[in-house]
């Protein structure tokens, strides 16, 4: 006898697999992970991101309404920070007048629409290349967070929509909650790095930002990858705290986090897909080894059908161009 159920008669035509599809990506699902450099008129290609770039504030502003105008919605955005700035405080990261704090400013006054979160951590303000104050070799969790939640709040004062703590630091949540609460930015929401790994996948980031840690690594702070119980506990912790959004970072080698931290909170959870996703499929298609849309599109499915609400990503202009025709 012949099955009742024939399960390839919803997959016989590209209207028939549409119309059942379970998953479907849209430009709004973006975020676009942009670089900002001093200057003006400044473009400086990033080697290992073909295609991704470190821009002065009036190129972003630039580039912030083409994405808008592709209906990328959202943009999280992280500076390059001269030598002659860093230290081991991360003072200038609350510089009123610093290149941050210009960059959402002029973002927001050109496209006020536009989501703006900037990435909050001391990394690209260290001289040590890390994301907390350093003692004696070690990052201080504490006085990292004083530090942090300062950055916030010159962050909000300067416009953005959410601020984006990505040092992985304890309690910082509570803290930058607690600051904006107190400082009248009720409406200012906190997007955490709740499950950051300490990755291999971040090379380079590294490179785009000058940002490597000058000594050891970063494994005691960012979570260790063989671990899965332990991403979940972090994003309740930082759902009590105060968080708005939680992410998941990596991406494409971490999804069934994403489909367990999407199972356990109930706020929206973003996913970064990272430099080294990105790269490793730019340069197989340099090969000719992949066909790059495809796989584009197929990865960016594959994130949000775990349960990715947002996906930061550097693909979003391109796949949104693809998705809008």
């Amino acid at each position: 006898m012949f099955p009742i159920h024939r399960n390839r008669r919803l997959r016989t035509t590209d209207a028939m697999r549409a119309l059942v599809r379970e998953t479907v990506l849209t430009p709004n699902d973006f975020m676009f992970p942009m670089f900002i450099a001093e200057g003006q008129n400044v473009e400086i290609p990033i080697p290992s991101m073909p295609g991704i770039f470190r821009r002065s504030v009036d190129l972003t502003v630039k580039e912030v309404k083409e994405l808008w105008s592709l209906g990328v919605k959202a943009v999280n955005i992280y500076v390059k920070v001269s030598d002659n700035l860093k230290d081991n405080t991360g003072k200038e990261a609350w510089n009123p007048d610093g290149l941050m704090q210009q960059a959402i400013k002029a973002i927001k006054d050109a496209v006020p629409g536009m989501v703006v979160m900037p990435d909050v951590a001391l990394d690209p303000y260290s001289i040590y290349g890390h994301d907390g104050i350093v003692e004696n070799g070690e990052i201080l969790n504490d006085p990292t967070v004083d530090a942090l939640t300062r950055m916030s709040l010159s962050h909000a004062d300067a416009g953005a929509d959410f601020v984006a703590p990505s040092d992985m630091m304890d309690g910082r949540v509570l803290a930058i909650r607690k600051a904006l609460e107190e400082n009248g930015h009720h409406n200012v929401g906190i997007m955490s790095y709740s499950a950051k790994y300490a990755s291999s996948f971040y090379g380079p980031f590294r490179d785009a930002l000058d940002s490597a840690p000058g000594f050891g690594d970063k494994k005691t702070y960012q979570m260790d990858y063989a671990n899965r119980i332990e991403a979940i506990k972090e994003a309740l912790h930082d759902v009590e705290e105060g968080a708005d959004i939680v992410m998941v970072k990596p991406g494409i080698a971490y999804l069934d986090i994403v489909r367990e931290v999407k199972n356990s909170v109930n706020v929206p959870v973003s996913v970064y897909q990272v430099s080294g996703e990105y790269a490793m499929v730019k340069a197989a298609a340099e090969k000719g080894w992949l066909d790059h849309d495809r796989i584009m599109l197929e990865q960016l499915h594959c994130i949000k059908r775990a349960g990715a609400d947002i996906i930061s990503t550097y693909f979003a202009k391109e796949a949104a161009i693809l998705l809008n025709k």
